[in-house]
């Protein structure tokens, strides 16, 4: 009998390109495996930080959060601009 799956999307939205990815895991399975499972470490972009920032529908999670069916493992990549930094600029404009 085949073992118990889920379905989840590994997504990383780069400064010029969109990686998305379905993949198919054991139950139980991580955010980590997800990324590993879609074969991007090789490919995504250097300046992404180590260990990875990694999210499940826009919350913030660590590499070993498990899974559910029909999660969305999200990449994310540093901010260009810290928040406060825009916010004082734009200020100082007005």
């Amino acid at each position: 009998m085949a073992e118990p799956a889920i379905q989840v999307e590994v997504v990383h939205a780069g400064t010029g390109r969109l990686w998305r990815r379905c993949v198919s895991l054991p139950v139980g399975s991580t955010a980590m495996q997800a990324v590993e499972a879609a074969g991007w470490l090789q490919e995504l972009p250097a300046n992404l930080p180590r260990p990875l920032q990694l999210g499940i529908h826009s919350r913030r999670v660590g590499e070993d959060q498990v899974l559910r069916d029909g999660d969305r493992v999200e990449i994310y990549r540093p901010l260009a601009l810290d928040p406060m930094a825009a916010r004082r600029r734009r200020a100082g404009e007005a």
